[in-house]
């Protein structure tokens, strides 16, 4: 029996040029074996599929994202729905009494925007969880609500000091507030106990089906291995290639320990090599550091001190997780013994100390092709933009967070004054220096739909906005839409050394692909967002057809 055959007929198929023709597309087993005439001369005995006028797009991809962590916590108590301080609250409390029997109560998703911009207190949990240990990570996962319980468990009282690169927040009179920074999470995280591995496997079949369902047929998973406060989500991707579920292609980023040095390298060769057997579908190829947090709680790496909520200066710049000196000798030896390095740098010293640490490995080791990579890129000197292109770092870039909402005008910008304001995700400049562009979610921080991260890059605000917030947040540094595509296709599969394989719609490629309900590329960029996906098809496939 021959391989099967498909032809996708009456579709606007996207090209590697970037121009879009009314076309066919012939599909051969798990891969595209012609496109246009020469698809309509092979195409006899194959089944028709009918696009019916929608863009024909190679499948999207996603270079910074957490599958295990959205779907445990939506398997969990999951906060991204509340709208206030309240109804968080309500949710916890909901939770706690449906769930009697749980030891501890976890979840997370609440974003500080929820209780105004100000912290919640221990008090405020002790209300609504008064007898069990409880622990809520907000939505970035740079920061935990813990009780009076969890700090009592995790041995946190009002003279415990700060851990390194932490911060136990305290209020007036030095009293920890249930608020925990960065690394202090772990004080408490560390003592809760990890699910089974049939809960963290259907946790990854859930996040697989909705990802499958938004057209994303790759990803690099950014945090796999047992630290930073999480499961051993590098067992469950190999069960989910045995068990035969994943068949995408995925990167997975091995966790870099910020307490250690250099000798956890050959224990992360060791989680390289027993990956190898699940290739092409699952490679830990890469090594994620973390060089600094994030702005809204002032652990991204600065330059210059935050300003308070007065607009004065502070003595506050920020954290280097790994000293500069050693993190130009971590990237130098995970590149000499075959890692991408994928860094973690929202602040411009942190994203200048990164660029210093893959300048220092280019110049000892050569130019090895690794691909090594800085996401999240919030803030970059200007001096920096043209460095990505010069030393071969791919952006990896999270344009949703790229418009005006509360997080951003109220809870950042203010502390960053107005002309490092004007510098935060200059996605434009940095296309127009030469970089290449991989575009990503960092879900569950925020959602993972592609077509929405699009629609940001290209008009700078969210879909559906209303009033102020349709109001392009620094315009000047919005993407094309061929340019947000490319990111979300090209840009991804180059991130993971997979163009040769996917990212673009010729003869030999993969025939990972996505059917859209429209033409995105033959409407204003004002609806982007309000496309859909109708088919995504993986090796040939039909993966996920859109229920009418």
């Amino acid at each position: 029996m021959g391989a099967k055959r498909l032809l996708i007929e009456n579709g606007r198929v996207w090209l590697p040029s970037g121009y879009v023709t009314e076309d066919t597309v012939l599909v051969e087993g798990d891969r595209i074996r012609a496109l246009g005439d020469e698809a309509q001369e092979l195409a006899a005995g194959a089944e028709s599929l009918d696009a019916r006028g929608g863009s024909v797009l190679p499948g999207f991809q996603d270079g910074h994202v957490h599958p295990y962590h959205w779907a445990l916590r939506a398997m969990d108590c999951n906060l991204e729905e509340a709208a206030d301080g309240q109804e968080v609250l309500d949710t916890i409390a909901t939770f706690a009494a449906a769930n009697p029997d749980r030891p501890w109560i976890t979840g997370g998703g609440w974003a500080m925007s929820v209780f105004g911009g100000s912290m919640p207190t221990r008090e405020m949990l002790d209300s609504v969880v008064p007898d069990r240990p409880a622990y809520f990570p907000y939505t970035d996962g740079h920061g935990a609500w813990v009780n009076s319980k969890a700090l009592e468990i995790a041995g946190i009282d009002d003279a415990t000091p700060d851990p390194f690169t932490g911060r136990i927040e305290r209020d007036e009179r030095g009293r920890a507030t249930g608020m925990l920074e960065e690394l202090a999470m772990d004080l408490v995280a560390d003592r809760i106990p990890e699910p089974s591995e049939a809960v963290i496997d259907r946790a990854f079949e859930r996040a697989y089906r909705r990802m499958i369902a938004w057209g994303l047929v790759g990803w690099q998973d950014a945090m796999v291995g047992r630290t930073k406060n999480w499961v051993d989500n590098h067992a469950g991707y190999l069960r989910a290639v045995d068990s035969g579920l994943l068949r995408t292609h995925v990167v997975g980023a091995l966790c870099w320990d910020p307490l250690r040095g250099l000798e956890q390298i050959p224990e992360l060769i060791e989680q390289r090599e027993r990956a190898w057997a699940t290739a092409p579908f699952f490679s830990a190829s890469a090594v994620k550091v973390f060089q600094d947090g994030v702005i809204e709680n002032f652990t991204a790496g600065m330059f210059e001190p935050y300003l308070d909520a007065c607009g004065h200066t502070t003595e506050n710049t920020g954290n280097s997780i790994v000293d500069p000196e050693l993190l130009c000798e971590v990237v130098a030896e995970l590149s000499r013994n075959g890692f991408q390095v994928h860094m973690h740098a929202l602040g411009d010293r942190a994203v200048h100390e990164a660029l210093n640490a893959v300048e220092h490995s280019n110049r000892v080791n050569g130019d090895q092709d690794r691909r090594h990579t800085i996401a999240h890129i919030q803030v970059i000197d200007p001096v920096d933009i043209p460095r990505f292109a010069e030393l071969g770092v791919v952006a990896n870039s999270q344009p949703l967070w790229a418009r005006h909402e509360v997080e951003m005008d109220e809870m950042t910008t203010p502390y960053l004054g107005a002309r490092r304001g004007r510098m935060q995700y200059p996605f434009g400049a940095l296309k127009g220096a030469g970089a290449v562009l991989a575009g990503g979610s960092d879900w569950p921080v925020t959602t993972a739909d592609p077509i929405e991260i699009i629609h940001t890059a290209v008009t700078r605000s969210g879909s559906g906005a209303q009033g102020e917030e349709r109001r392009p947040f620094l315009g000047e540094q919005a993407l094309s839409l061929a340019d947000a595509v490319r990111a979300h296709t090209e840009g991804v599969a180059y991130l993971n050394h997979d163009e040769e394989r996917s990212g673009s719609i010729e003869p030999g490629k993969a025939a990972d692909l996505v059917i859209m309900d429209r033409d995105l590329f033959d409407a204003p960029v004002s609806e982007i967002g309000d496309a859909s996906v109708r088919y995504t098809l993986l090796a040939g496939d039909v993966a996920y057809e859109h229920e009418v």
